[in-house]
């Protein structure tokens, strides 16, 4: 059984300690947490508590994550583009139409199974099925993701996403031209009550903040960078949508089959954190993938 540590910071007190804990995965539901805390699985300074427990700042957490059921994930060997690699920490560069982590019924292929091929050494805490695995980026999203290559590092990385110090921008091809220049999303996310396998803006959601910038203008496009506050699944996707202009082919949350790209165009292009072990903060930058540009090469042409 593997376990996080975390230090509860400023911004978090008097939260519920359910909803802290639901916020560093999008994977945990926030009622699988709470059965977590019933299950004595998760303390404060030491103690059990309740799940509508109040934190207070510079309280002291400690979960303890249920060994996840067996599966073999095989290693693969793959060509994949590393930015960067030391003892604790690896970034890469994932390739747009790969799938990060696996899952039942889908084990190969994934970048995960590229990653065990290239260094043995992954962090345990997120189980068999997603070592190393501290965020994730959607599988036709293309860009830069940071892996842990033991548990001192992802028990770091995690802190930093929780604590938003962890630089994430991305770039992406929007319907319709913003007239404003620059703009901030403030809408919590949860599922569609009507759509179980979509996410929506929902009153009782999970917070969710995007901010975006206007890059260009096209005739019925707009490119834009956002940068993440928070990292829920499908955040951009969803939060575009939420304010009108839906990505640019996106299966799930825009019109279909308006530009020739096969799911959104979505580039996670710039990463950046602090090291865990050295304290020094690294930034790295992916560039747009081919099939990206030569949409906006499109775009342009059209004016």
């Amino acid at each position: 059984m593997e376990q996080i540590r975390l230090t509860i910071e400023e911004e978090h007190h008097h939260e519920r300690i359910d909803k802290i804990i639901a916020g560093i995965n999008e994977e945990w539901s926030r009622s699988q947490v709470q059965q977590w805390i019933k299950e004595g699985l998760v303390t404060v300074n030491g103690k059990t508590v309740k799940a509508n427990y109040k934190c207070s700042a510079d309280d002291e957490v400690i979960i303890r994550i249920p060994d996840p059921e067996p599966l073999d994930v095989e290693p693969e060997e793959m060509d994949l583009d590393i930015y960067y690699e030391d003892a604790d920490v690896l970034v890469v560069n994932k390739p747009r139409g790969m799938v990060v982590h696996p899952a039942p019924g889908h084990m190969r292929g994934t970048l995960v199974n590229g990653l065990l091929a290239h260094c043995k050494d992954l962090s345990g805490i997120n189980g068999i099925l997603r070592p190393g695995i501290v965020h994730r980026i959607d599988k036709d999203t293309s860009g830069l993701l940071m892996v842990a290559k033991n548990d001192f590092a992802h028990e770091a990385l995690v802190n930093q996403l929780v604590n938003k110090t962890v630089t994430r921008k991305y770039k992406a091809i929007v319907h319709g031209v913003i007239p404003h220049d620059y703009g901030t999303i403030d809408a919590p996310i949860g599922r569609d009550k009507h759509d179980r396998q979509s996410m929506a803006v929902t009153e009782d959601g999970k917070e969710a903040v995007t901010h975006f910038r206007v890059l260009e203008r096209f005739k019925k496009f707009t490119f834009i960078e956002c940068q993440l506050e928070t990292g829920r699944t499908h955040q951009i996707r969803v939060h575009m949508k939420y304010i009108g202009y839906p990505l640019a082919g996106d299966p799930k949350y825009g019109p279909k089959k308006t530009l020739p790209i096969d799911g959104q165009a979505l580039h996670a292009g710039v990463l950046g954190f602090t090291h865990p072990r050295t304290g020094e903060y690294l930034q790295f930058e992916a560039p747009l993938p081919e099939e990206f540009e030569r949409l906006l090469q499109l775009l342009r042409s059209e004016k």
